[in-house]
């Protein structure tokens, strides 16, 4: 059986991601908990499309058409949550800490890509670049890279794999490092004294400013993101041109248009525009439309190299690791703002309160202005590491 309508196909897409959705809604499985929804659709469309059904030139058509136009689309709408001024209230000692754990992470990929490349198949440096700027600030940025940089479909699917497994073997362990928090703290000197006022600040930027979005906001966002998406390319296509003509190639159209894209998000969620309600359903919505297409065209058979890219992963968190505690010593770092900026880093705004909850209710907002700090720098750190990658390739 092969889908032969442009539009069955975009719908049957739509329809397994709203399914998935739902099940975690409203039947609480704990299996969610450990593997999210997302990984789920990606995995279910793999599979049929290595089973064929989605082998027709109406399927191609259909993906060529909407998945970079969605793409820049939802990079757009999640960098409008990114305004800095909420972030001021983290206060420089939890950014610090943030970038530590970035920089730690970056460290590890780029010291195991040379040692474990060979074992991860032909041309996965993208799909790593990509990887990394997952660890930053979340899977939109992760889906973010493929418009940026040339990334292997059967590479990325492997790296989605590193991921699930790395993450939630992570976040079950910085759960159960809690306990031993006090040991952490001693041993490195920890400075704990004005934590609980930066709590109290992130919590009360998060809660700001809720509203309820009606079908005018949810209108408006819709298209201005969209507009916002074939001008933002349209952009690329021109600059491109110049750079190439000046002996820049690497700024190709797809590096450009999400870099631009990128800092048109930063720039306007400092505007009334960032404070539109939907913007995080709206970029959800985008996030699993472009996270079931790509999976629509990457096959199961891809995964066999997957051993090896959780071997990786895993070598990445041990540097991380031993660095983060090496920072720790030197400037006093406890365990609690560790573990959750290690968390934002990895799993993204989503996933870094559940952490931070663990010590205390009240931190649950520090975790949540993290993560939206690593969605803000995620795509130029990506295509950063992409350029070192490359080289090392």
């Amino acid at each position: 059986m092969v889908i032969t309508n442009g539009f069955t196909y975009i719908a049957f897409l739509m329809f397994i991601a709203g399914s998935l959705l739902a099940l975690e809604k409203y039947t609480k499985w704990k299996i969610f908990n450990v593997i999210p929804p997302l990984v789920f659709i990606y995995v279910l469309n793999m599979i049929f499309c290595t089973i064929g059904l989605y082998a027709s030139e109406e399927c191609s058509n259909a993906y060529s058409a909407l998945k970079n136009n969605l793409l820049y689309a939802m990079i757009f709408v999640m960098l409008l949550r990114c305004d800095f001024r909420k972030l001021a209230k983290l206060g420089g000692r939890m950014i610090t800490i943030f970038l530590g754990c970035s920089l730690t992470l970056f460290v590890g990929f780029v010291i195991g890509y040379p040692i474990f490349k060979h074992t991860l198949g032909t041309d996965t440096w993208a799909a790593v670049a990509a990887l990394f700027a997952s660890w930053v600030g979340g899977s939109a940025n992760m889906a973010a890279m493929q418009a940026a940089l040339p990334v292997d479909a059967g590479a990325y699917s492997c790296a989605l794999a590193l991921d699930t497994v790395c993450y939630s073997l992570w976040i079950a362990l910085l759960l159960l490092a809690v306990r031993y928090a006090p040991k952490w703290n001693k041993s490195t000197k920890a400075d704990t004294t004005k934590l609980q006022a930066v709590a109290d600040a992130a919590a009360e930027e998060v809660s700001k400013d809720r509203k309820t979005a009606n079908s005018a906001d949810w209108i408006f966002l819709i298209g201005l993101s969209l507009m916002v998406s074939a001008l933002s390319q349209l952009v690329g296509e021109k600059l491109s041109d110049s750079f190439t003509n000046i002996g820049l190639a690497m700024f190709d159209k797809g590096t450009i248009t999400t870099l631009f894209v990128t800092i048109l998000g930063l720039i306007c969620a400092l505007s009334p525009i960032g404070k539109l309600p939907a913007v995080e359903e709206l970029s959800n919505v985008y996030l699993y439309a472009v996270v079931s297409l790509l999976a629509s065209t990457a096959s199961v058979v891809d995964l066999i190299s997957a051993p090896m890219w959780v071997v990786y992963g895993l070598f990445i968190l041990t540097i991380h690791v031993i660095l983060m505690y090496i920072l720790s010593k030197i400037f006093h770092w406890d365990l609690c703002m560790v573990s959750t900026a290690s968390l934002a880093n990895i799993g993204g705004s989503a996933s870094a309160p559940i952490v931070a909850s663990a010590y205390d209710a009240s931190y649950a907002g520090i975790g949540v202005l993290m993560g939206v700090l690593g969605a803000a720098i995620g795509n130029f750190f990506g295509i950063g590491m992409g350029q070192i990658l490359k080289l090392l390739s």
